[in-house]
């Protein structure tokens, strides 16, 4: 309830942030500054191209499906990308290759989303220099998932995501959603605002519109190739940032959603957890990022319901990404 109410002062653009809260934002502000310089200092260039997906506001913003996306792209026109991830909630630190037997657990739910969906080579590991210095002997591009603020490594295009709803009370963490004061946004290269073509301009800059749609409700667990049908009630089950946005996908799509287990973002399910869900009368709906923290733990004959997406992006973002990758390239690729 702590959590909720907290995201909801952040993302209420007419409510003052809590005074308290500010003051933190203050020494926040102070320490992230001091952080980026150091890390700055440090920045090594990587083998190969290196492309950040990043944001300024915590959480929600679509990196994953964007990150997706960019690499489906670039696939279509002859790149080999390798995506790099961070690797949040693993046991699992050092910089290495993601197999088919790695588990979210161990590496990441992001990293084996990632993995799962792209089709590309991935790289999971705290220490992303490591990470990007093995990523150049699996392909000749990389994608930097949530490298906004990861300044250790030089890129030759710095992408931002920024929800169309803005940056909520436009306050510091702890008061408000911003990692960084939006004056961060001039050193990005590209603006990208995710989840509606309807926003409200921030910065200087052009900014582009990218979406993730709601698409099919699909089981991952026993036949792919089966749908779920809007007749009866589901049971949505969701541990990431934000979660009223799938909700209100699947209002829409038509699915009557009469429960809702909310778990915090990145939450490491377990057995207990598992059964406590198998008890519910309704279908299981998750996300692609919670299933495959599920799936090594459910029921081999129980279906698993996930809301698939897919993208929508606005005509020319492809090609203006990769006009700045030919910008600021010394070499040939």
């Amino acid at each position: 309830m702590l959590h909720q109410r907290i995201e909801h002062m952040w993302w209420n653009s007419r409510r003052k942030p809590n005074v308290l809260l500010s003051a933190f934002s203050q020494l926040y502000a102070f320490i992230a500054k001091f952080d980026q310089r150091q890390r700055l200092r440090r920045a090594v260039e990587a083998p190969v191209p290196i492309i950040s997906v990043g944001n300024i506001t915590v959480g929600g913003s679509g990196k994953t499906p964007f990150v997706l996306w960019l690499s489906a792209e670039l696939k279509k026109l002859g790149f080999n990308p390798v995506l790099l991830s961070r690797g949040d909630g693993a046991n699992n630190q050092a910089a290495h290759l993601i197999s088919e037997y790695s588990q979210a657990h161990e590496v990441g739910d992001e990293a084996v989303l990632l993995y799962r969906l792209s089709g590309c080579p991935v790289i999971a590991g705290r220490d992303r220099v490591a990470g990007a210095m093995l990523a150049s002997k699996h392909g000749n591009i990389l994608i930097l998932d949530d490298g906004f603020q990861y300044r250790e490594l030089q890129r030759v295009c710095d992408i931002v995501l920024v929800p169309s709803e803005g940056v909520g009370n436009g306050a510091l963490l702890p008061a408000g959603p911003l990692r960084e004061p939006l004056a961060a946004l001039d050193r990005a290269n590209v603006i990208v605002r995710s989840g509606s073509s309807d926003f409200k301009q921030i910065s200087n800059q052009p900014e582009w519109f990218w979406s993730a749609q709601a698409g099919m409700v699909r089981d991952w667990n026993c036949r792919n190739d089966i749908l779920l049908e809007a007749s009866r009630p589901i049971h949505l089950v969701t541990g990431i940032a934000r979660p009223n946005r799938v909700l209100n996908d699947l209002n829409a799509l038509g699915y009557d959603v009469a429960e809702h287990s909310r778990f915090i973002d990145h939450h490491v399910y377990t057995k207990e957890d598992i059964q406590t869900l198998l008890q519910s009368h309704q279908s299981i709906v998750t996300t692609a990022k919670d299933a495959v923290k599920l799936m090594p733990f459910w029921p081999g004959d129980m279906p698993l319901w996930v809301l698939e997406q897919y993208a929508e992006a606005q005509s020319g973002l492809i090609e203006i990404i990769v006009e700045m990758i030919a910008c600021n390239r010394s070499g040939p690729f």
